[in-house]
């Protein structure tokens, strides 16, 4: 889950990290208010999207009083920034930065470790920077175990080359954001720009967070962090239903057993339907419990997606045999009743395959088509779905 930066910046004051006040606006009269409450002087109005270029786009923008704070909220509000709807901003205070740095912590799937990326050349494109000039970015692996303690907080530091009036502090900030990363549970933890300000003061001025979902028991907490605004309502109800589910923006509805097979269907209905231009319009694996239960839950999420005009429904029995996936679908029409109204193209392959093929054929739904391959099952659902 990717945070907002005003909620990165409370996860950091909450572990120590030095952060600059910020207040949450969501009109421009609070946004006045907000300016006022910082002492009236210079602030920044910062557009709250999970998405980066929000100065190049015009969402971050400096403010001397409240009245300009005031005009600059209600430019801001409202506005799109690659896709994304600015709903809020964040009142900052202002700082006299004298210099800009760039840190992260994330996870190194490949390596199977945490990696640490530290540069003295902060507030620039860091994509950029790796690209053009790749010894301006130290790496340093971080043992998940071990962690950042002192020792390997100076590693970093001297490894970017910060200077050495400095280091210290840095390398301090640096362990208190390793304490966040690792007791909230992230998976990347960026600050650009760290800054050091005039006074000599080491502050996070702009924050990145991302936690793992899977830790999410351990955090109940987080919970509060979820923007239930912004969550797609199908993915919510799929959440509420334990249903691994993404909505997609084609016409395809997919159930699979396992994430490697709704993926492989995905790429299946994809090229079946590039002629027509018809797309998968989600990824929903069941997993290995395809009961009746099970299958009417997955198959109200997607006949609830108005752009669903065919379902896919693509099986390999395993540990659950394709006569129970069979019995489960014929049940879960029956539960859904005219609610399902939508053609089902279903393709069982694998344990006890010809019996929940038989029941299939017995049940003889009008909306149910057994077609014996992918491939066909997929030109199949891209073909019905073209048709309609």
């Amino acid at each position: 889950m990717d945070l907002y930066e005003y909620q990165a910046r409370d996860v950091f004051e909450k572990h120590g990290v030095p952060v600059l006040r910020g207040i949450v606006a969501t009109t421009q009269a609070e946004a006045k208010a907000a300016a006022q409450e910082l002492g009236g002087g210079t602030v920044v109005v910062k557009a709250q999207v999970k998405t980066g270029g929000r100065g190049k786009a015009g969402g971050v923008k400096l403010a001397h009083n409240p009245e300009e704070a005031e005009a600059h909220a209600a430019e801001i509000l409202g506005m799109d920034i690659k896709g994304h709807t600015v709903h809020r901003v964040m009142i900052a205070e202002g700082a006299s930065i004298a210099e800009e740095y760039y840190f992260s912590l994330l996870l190194d799937r490949a390596e199977r470790r945490y990696l640490a990326l530290a540069s003295v050349e902060g507030g620039v494109e860091i994509e950029q920077l790796a690209v053009e000039r790749p010894e301006a970015l130290a790496r340093v692996a971080v043992d998940p175990i071990a962690g950042v303690d002192k020792a390997k907080a100076a590693e970093i530091v001297s490894a970017a080359g910060f200077a050495p009036e400095i280091a210290d502090e840095v390398a301090a900030v640096i362990e208190q954001l390793w304490t966040a990363y690792d007791e909230e549970d992230a998976t990347l933890v960026e600050v650009n720009p760290l800054v050091r300000t005039e006074a000599g003061a080491i502050i996070a001025l702009d924050g990145k967070v991302t936690l793992d979902e899977n830790a999410a028991f351990r955090h109940p907490d987080h919970a509060e962090l979820v923007d239930q605004a912004a969550t797609d309502p199908l993915e919510a109800k799929a959440k509420e239903l334990d249903l691994n589910y993404v909505k997609l923006d084609g016409e395809v509805g997919i159930i699979g057993n396992g994430a490697g097979l709704v993926m492989s269907t995905l790429d299946v209905v994809a090229y079946a339907g590039e002629q027509q231009g018809v797309k998968p319009a989600n990824f929903l694996d069941i997993g290995g419990g395809a009961n009746a239960t099970v299958m009417a839950n997955g198959l109200d999420v997607i006949l609830g997606d108005e752009q669903v005009r065919s379902v896919f429904v693509n099986v390999f029995g395993g540990i659950t045999a394709c006569d129970e996936v069979a019995s489960g679908i014929v049940s879960a029409l029956e539960i859904l009743g005219d609610t399902a109204s939508k053609p089902l193209v279903v393709r069982l392959d694998g344990n006890n395959v010809e019996a929940g093929r038989k029941i299939l054929a017995d049940a003889n739904h009008p909306l149910v088509t057994v077609v014996p391959t992918m491939d066909e099952a997929a030109a199949k659902a891209v073909e019905l779905a073209a048709a309609k």
